[in-house]
């Protein structure tokens, strides 16, 4: 009777086994299922938007197929391209989440109007809001991640359209550009070497970004220390960066990473942090262009809000904190 038993329960142990390894099979079978209609483009849509100017059509690409998590991911510059997120390719897929590359309007892979009026916060958040209704995104699915200027626009868009998102995650971004100029003039300037920023001051002051010694003093004393800390840029870093739409960059931007001076210099959505109740999570690091302190704060403002801090990392902690980044990013979406 005892040996019957035993047998049962051996019997019992590999069954569960069996069925926890087929449901892992048939979750993984899901995520590779492709959604495309008609002829298969490896998750590419090209959608068109409307503007004030007409039509356009932005890029977009689906990696995975997941029904309850769903990341489109927000680029920075602005101007940059998707490309310097494809490290997520290493982390994202082999936990069953779905992610989107989105190259925004006048950027990459999307048509370029070649119209600087269309260069403006709020129609960009109306960009995006189309993009999630072409790509079927919804309060059900839908995880908005902005990183940089990608972050700004999260934040802008969330104010917006939280109804219609599941959560929210700013990477490496403050709510507020006033802050963040002064956080590079007061704090990030004082650490270089004295005659570095006099001759970096001077430039300015001339309207000489053009100047090669302009880039050569900030990529040595400012990008390598606050941009990213890798000896070397990875690849897709430097091939997104090649990319660069200057023309949309300088205007909303301005020259520079070092502190803020075209569109965006007043936008400040500090005081307003809290009426986006979604569940939010804030990456910072120590090293970034960011104030730290103030991104822990802003955590805190946001009703839902989680933090995580990279130590090691600075404005590209998703190559220079890599461990770190994926490991928090990953906790917040399978919660």
């Amino acid at each position: 009777m005892k040996l019957f038993i035993h047998f049962l329960f051996l019997i019992s142990i590999l069954f569960i086994f069996t069925s926890c390894h087929k449901n892992s099979n048939q979750v993984s079978d899901v995520y590779f299922e492709s959604n495309e209609e008609g002829i298969k483009t490896g998750g590419i849509k090209v959608i068109p938007i409307k503007t004030p100017k007409g039509t356009f059509k932005v890029w977009t690409k689906t990696i995975g197929n997941n029904p309850t998590v769903k990341v489109l991911l927000l680029n920075g510059g602005p101007g940059c391209t998707y490309e310097y997120f494809e490290c997520f390719e290493s982390f994202l897929p082999k936990e069953g989440i779905e992610f989107i590359y989105y190259d925004q309007l006048a950027c990459g892979n999307s048509e370029n109007p070649k119209d600087t009026t269309l260069y403006n916060l709020d129609r960009y958040v109306d960009e995006v809001e189309q993009v999630r209704k072409a790509l079927h995104l919804d309060e059900n699915n839908f995880y908005l991640l902005g990183h940089s200027w990608g972050g700004i626009l999260a934040m802008q868009y969330a104010l917006k359209y939280q109804s219609k998102m599941k959560a929210l995650i700013v990477s490496n971004m403050m709510a507020s550009c006033p802050k963040y100029g002064k956080y590079a003039d007061e704090v990030l300037s004082k650490q270089m070497p004295k005659s570095v920023l006099d001759s970096i001051r001077f430039l300015e002051k001339n309207n000489d970004f053009g100047n090669p010694k302009y880039m050569q003093l900030l990529t040595k004393y400012y990008y390598k220390k606050h941009i990213c800390r890798l000896p070397e840029y990875p690849e897709p870093v430097n091939r997104s960066f090649s990319k660069l739409n200057t023309e949309l960059y300088t205007i909303m931007q301005g020259p520079s990473e070092f502190g803020i001076s075209g569109k965006l210099t007043n936008w400040d959505v500090s005081n307003s942090l809290k009426n986006i109740t979604i569940p939010t999570l804030v990456i910072r690091a120590t090293y970034d262009t960011m104030d730290p302190k103030y991104m822990e704060w802003m955590s805190n403002e946001f009703p839902n809000g989680e933090f995580l801090l990279c130590k090691k990392g600075s404005h590209m902690c998703m190559y220079d904190d890599q461990k770190t980044y994926f490991e928090g990013l990953l906790r917040f979406l399978k919660k």
